[in-house]
């Protein structure tokens, strides 16, 4: 499972730096040029996901956050690859 702050209508596409919520919660912040028209935002982050961590988009689906900024991702079949996987997001979130 991931959790992913969204932002929607930046200026380019981008994953980097972490947010921390109310409750201690750790977020990973990620930017699309989409706009949160039906679905589009989210369509742009599962394909921005699944690029830069060369993983099928069929294998990112979104958990909850339909229309929120705050998003829980699961990736499909990520057991295999889970050390190759939380090393290029710990990378993502130390990025500023």
């Amino acid at each position: 499972m991931l959790a992913v702050r969204l932002t929607p209508g930046a200026a380019k596409d981008a994953i980097g730096g972490g947010w921390t919520d109310e409750k201690g919660a750790g977020w990973l912040c990620a930017r699309v040029r989409a706009v949160p028209e039906k679905g589009r935002a989210n369509s742009a982050l599962i394909a921005l996901l699944a690029k830069a961590l060369d993983w099928p988009k069929s294998a990112i689906l979104l958990e909850s956050g339909d229309t929120n900024r705050l998003k829980r991702l699961r990736i499909r079949d990520g057991a295999h690859a889970a050390a190759r996987l939380t090393a290029i997001i710990d990378i993502w979130v130390q990025a500023t």
